[in-house]
Parts: C-alpha cells; sequence; structure tokens
C-alpha cells in the first residue's frame, strides 16, 4: 500500500509540471490520463473485458491481420514466451484479439487482465503500453512504475503498433511481463524484437494486399517496412507508411498517379523523354526474353529484323 501511494503522488507531482510532460512521452500519457480521461492512479482498476458482441465483431474485424501475424506471434512467443513474458495482439481500440502464454505464468496474466476480449486502451486503464503505443502511434516501453495506475506497476511491456496496407493505425502488438527482474537491457531487446515483428506484419499486409503489383522498397527510408506497390507503367499503387513518410507521399498524390521513378527521385544516364524510356525498356525486355536472338525479338515484336536493328542502334542497345 505504501508503494501504491509513493506512485500515486509521484503521478500527480509529475503530471502537473507542464515542462515534464514536453520532454517525457510518459509524463504527457499521465497529464492525459488526469486531465483528458480523468483517471486516478490510486484506483484498484483492471482492464475491463468487453462484452461477447464487441469481441466477436472485433474479431471478425482483424481477421486477416490475425492470421497474417500467426507467425511472427508464434515466433515471438517462442523467443521469449518461457522467459515469463506473454504476446498480446489487440486491435486499435485496444481490445486484446489474440495472445500467446505458458501455461504456468497464465494464472497471473489473466488475473491482470492480459487476456482475450480485456481492454488495454489509454482512456481505460491509463498508461500501458498497448494503450500508449495505441495513443501516441509509435513504439513504447512502459517499465513498471511508469503505468499510471498503481495496480499495474508490477508489469513491464514493449509495444509496437501495426498499420494496415493504406497505412492507417489498426493494431498494437505487444510483449508484457511480471518479472520483477527485467532489466532496461532486457527491454530494449524485446522492444526492437517486437518492433521487427510489427514491421514484418506490416509488410505480410501490404504484399497480401496489392498482390498483383510489383513491390518495391523504398532505400531512402533505411526500413524494410517501407515499401510501394508499382504498376505495369510504373506508377504507384500503394504505400506504407514507412513510405509514405520517406517519399511525402498520401492518398491523393496515390490516387493521381505517381511515377515510381519520381517518387524515387531516380536519376537516367540520358535526359530523354518518358516515350522513349518506355521504348527502350520495352526493346529490351523483349531482346531479354528471345535471349539475344534478334530475329525472334523483331517477330515478337512484330516488327522486320533491320527496324529493329535501326531501334537498338538509337538506343545504343547491343
Amino acid at each position: 500500500m505504501r508503494q501504491d501511494l509513493r506512485h500515486s503522488d509521484l503521478v500527480y507531482s509529475t503530471a502537473q509540471k507542464a515542462s515534464a510532460a514536453v520532454t517525457s512521452p510518459v509524463a504527457a500519457s499521465w497529464s492525459r490520463c488526469l486531465n483528458l480521461y480523468h483517471l486516478q492512479p490510486e484506483e484498484g482498476r483492471k482492464p475491463v473485458q468487453v462484452d461477447e458482441a464487441m469481441f466477436r465483431e472485433a474479431r471478425e474485424r482483424m481477421e486477416r491481420l490475425i492470421g497474417s501475424s500467426a507467425d511472427e506471434v508464434d515466433r515471438l512467443y517462442q523467443m521469449v514466451g518461457r522467459s515469463g513474458c506473454c504476446i498480446i495482439l489487440a486491435d486499435q481500440h485496444g481490445i486484446v484479439v489474440d495472445r500467446r502464454g505458458a501455461p504456468g505464468d497464465d494464472v497471473e496474466f489473466r488475473e491482470l487482465g492480459l487476456w482475450q476480449q480485456t481492454l488495454w486502451s489509454e482512456a481505460s486503464v491509463g498508461t500501458n503500453g498497448i494503450g500508449t503505443a495505441l495513443a501516441d502511434e509509435r513504439a513504447v516501453v512502459i517499465h513498471r512504475d511508469q503505468h499510471f495506475m498503481s495496480a499495474n506497476i508490477g508489469l513491464s511491456c514493449a509495444t509496437a503498433p501495426i498499420r494496415d496496407h493504406l497505412g492507417r493505425l489498426t493494431a498494437a502488438l505487444d510483449v508484457s511481463t511480471c518479472r520483477s527482474d527485467v532489466s532496461d537491457m532486457t527491454l530494449a531487446i524485446l522492444s526492437q524484437a517486437v518492433r521487427d515483428a510489427a514491421a514484418r506484419v506490416e509488410s505480410n499486409l501490404f504484399r497480401q494486399a496489392f498482390a498483383g503489383a510489383r513491390i518495391v522498397v523504398v532505400p531512402q527510408a533505411n526500413s524494410l517496412s517501407a515499401l510501394i506497390a508499382v504498376d505495369g507503367d510504373d506508377l504507384i499503387l500503394g504505400a506504407t507508411k514507412a513510405a509514405r513518410v520517406a517519399l511525402k507521399l498520401d492518398d491523393g498524390l496515390i490516387a493521381q498517379g505517381v511515377p515510381a521513378a519520381d517518387a524515387l527521385r531516380e536519376t537516367r544516364g540520358e535526359k530523354t523523354g518518358d516515350l522513349d524510356d518506355a521504348e527502350r525498356a520495352a526493346l529490351r525486355r523483349v531482346l531479354s526474353r528471345a535471349n539475344g536472338n534478334v530475329s525472334q525479338a523483331a517477330q515478337m515484336l512484330g516488327i522486320s529484323r533491320a527496324t529493329l536493328h535501326r531501334k537498338m542502334k538509337r538506343f545504343q542497345l547491343h
């Protein structure tokens, strides 16, 4: 009880300092919990369990993502599940729709509310990995007394948001542990593992959504989840959130049709027009399919061998 009171006093005193909220994401979250959600850190509040209809609706809405993330969630559990961690997948509202945990730890996790059908939004239970990652739309680590509620200060959480193929926030992937000996270094490692897994889930969702398109990794973003989908005319069909940020893309620009070469700032060896570039590319493709056989390539293009030779000379294709 004394520890709970000390934690509550810390929350109140920190959240009242405007400078703390500016410099610390945790303090900013505490301030939201007090001033926006009107929560009190000393409350013995546990995560609520949503009703069956709401849970069923959340599961149905997340069905594709649950399927796409199953391998990553399993892999993450194999890495850390035996060390006293559980893996949580929550929807964009903070409802737990899927989880993994060792049977020996499940009694404690269930008592804490780390179970399917519970709600871990920031507005419901204050600062926590799932809710704060969704509220801030970024990966977070919430270590023990960084939680808002005194009832949750025994938890440590590493969480990353997941976005759909349109870059919209759609879920959160979380690793939580009740172990008291977890270190900052361990949490940093867990956080990286969660972020990597979330990035792979995003990539899977994106590739599935644009299955017929060419998928290109954006080199400027220095992130494997920065992907664009490109059609046969080199126009961008879609982009992940990381790619949108790196290339300054939005739904309007994508709908207008942005050439991938322009967005990626690809430079050409010569200053030529788009038609010339397209014709050169078409000739190279046909010659490649014909294994360099000019006669066969000309026949495939429906032009004479002499015409093809002239075009090859013009574009310096040998």
